[in-house]
């Protein structure tokens, strides 16, 4: 009977090393996740920068040219 509370101590101490065992694995698989995602997050904002910097440079373009046209229309009538 004394070896009773020995082995359900142990018994305890064991469920709980493979309880944090197991969280420890799951946190590691999350913060892969995140990296993963946050990763993909940046190329994605990137991409959208590269894009937002051409339609820009295209919408200063088209302006630059109603601009020219404007002044030319202008011109001719005076």
């Amino acid at each position: 009977m004394a070896d009773e509370p020995i082995n359900i101590t142990t018994d305890i101490l064991i469920a709980i090393r493979d309880d944090v065992s197991s969280f420890r694995s799951s946190v590691e698989q999350r913060l892969d996740r995140l990296e993963e995602i946050s990763r993909k997050q940046r190329r994605d904002a990137a991409g959208m920068l590269v894009m937002m910097r051409a339609t820009a440079g295209d919408f200063d373009e088209r302006v630059t040219e109603v601009e020219e046209h404007f002044a030319a229309l202008e011109a001719r009538e005076h």
